[in-house]
């Protein structure tokens, strides 16, 4: 069993419903009021956003994924710029939640910083995203602090996954629950592959969830159907809005619809979709029985090769925060952990800090095993 603030999870227990923001607030501190109010009229036990800031997320060079390309042809960094909350528009949204009785969640996507300013702020727990799970040093550096531990593992093969694991048990935390999730935007159904919710149950022994990212709920349904102990949606207030996220995401009503029907499956203990649907749609849902099959698709949890590409973009690797002549000593100040994902794995951060580089490193290259001693 674990707690979020109130919240049980697990076993039959009611399903935890994140309500993902994430960044449809459009840089709007009133827009990011506006979609609390929406998840909290919706019945969410909480609303997510997404914290970062667009220096310690990403290089000024880095490419965007294909989904972020049709939304506008500004740089990664520069829509990731466009997107940041201050300091004190997160705290505002935390306080704002505790009016409107939802909890605040809110992704770190950009290291120590971002923790530190969620755990200034009183978070429950922490979410962390599908491009942050081969990130180790800050998988440990926030499973130090003892909270729940939310991770998203869309990307991932099952030995990532038991990798992540591994560094948040080593550091003495077991609240961990897994998130199984395809990082496509929006994940057509027949990459959902649910089946993989239940491998990674059986090889984690973690409580289970799923992230969707479909465009309909008939997934998170499924997903419940399955023993899913938390539920994340994507939501906006307008999928014709601008923006990266909008036009995969679900407007309130639907989000509403979802809820609903998960609170529904899982009181009435129904773990077989096909009777679910069959009730709900009884109940006036408008669920697609055909879908069923396409859903719940193959146990293994491979990444797909849409997936693959994405990673490129979406995962980190270490590269200079500035630059770094030939000589110097490797240090948590000139070398980070950014996107994109395509040079040293983060796991070898904490190998090659203390030691010294044996070339000149312009800010923003990746820094490699060779290129220090």
């Amino acid at each position: 069993m674990i707690k979020i603030r109130d919240s049980e999870l697990g076993g039959d227990k009611p399903v935890y419903i994140i309500a993902e923001a994430g960044v449809n607030h459009n840089g709007s501190i009133e827009l990011a009021k506006k979609l609390v109010d929406a998840a909290s009229e919706a019945g969410a036990d909480a609303v997510k956003f997404q914290t970062f800031r667009a220096d310690l997320i990403v290089t000024e060079d880095s490419e965007k994924a294909e989904y972020q390309k049709k939304d506008s042809d500004e740089t990664h960094f520069n829509m990731l710029r466009n997107l940041e909350l201050s300091d004190e528009d997160f705290k505002e949204l935390k306080d704002y939640c505790n009016t409107k009785r939802v909890e605040f969640l809110s992704t770190p996507h950009s290291g120590e910083w971002s923790v530190n300013l969620l755990e200034e702020l009183g978070i429950s727990a922490y979410k962390i995203a599908s491009g942050d799970l081969t990130n180790i040093p800050i998988l440990k550096y926030i499973a130090k602090l003892g909270k729940p531990v939310i991770i998203s593992t869309g990307m991932a093969t099952m030995d990532e996954i038991q990798e992540a694991k591994e560094a948040i048990n080593s550091e003495g935390n077991d609240n961990l629950i897994v998130l199984h999730c395809t990082t496509m935007y929006p994940c057509p159904e027949g990459k959902v592959n649910l089946r993989a919710m239940q491998t990674i149950l059986d090889k984690t022994e973690n409580l289970v969830g799923y992230s969707d990212h479909t465009q309909s709920i008939e997934a998170s349904i499924i997903a419940t159907c399955l023993g899913a102990s938390l539920i994340e949606k994507h939501f906006t207030l307008d999928q014709d809005m601008p923006g990266p996220d909008h036009s995969s995401s679900i407007e309130p009503d639907e989000l509403e619809n979802l809820i609903r029907a998960v609170r529904f499956v899982r009181k009435n203990n129904i773990s077989n979709p096909s009777e679910a649907f069959e009730v709900l749609n009884s109940q006036g849902y408008s669920l697609d029985s055909n879908l069923i099959e396409t859903i719940l698709g193959s146990p293994e949890k491979l990444p797909d090769e849409k997936e693959l590409e994405i990673a490129k973009v979406a995962r980190k690797s270490i590269v200079a925060m500035k630059y770094i002549n030939a000589g110097d000593e490797l240090t948590g100040k000139n070398i980070g952990i950014l996107r994109p994902g395509e040079g040293l794995h983060p796991r070898h951060f904490s190998e090659i800090i203390g030691k010294h580089t044996v070339r000149n490193i312009q800010k923003n290259d990746y820094v490699l095993l060779e290129d220090v001693k």
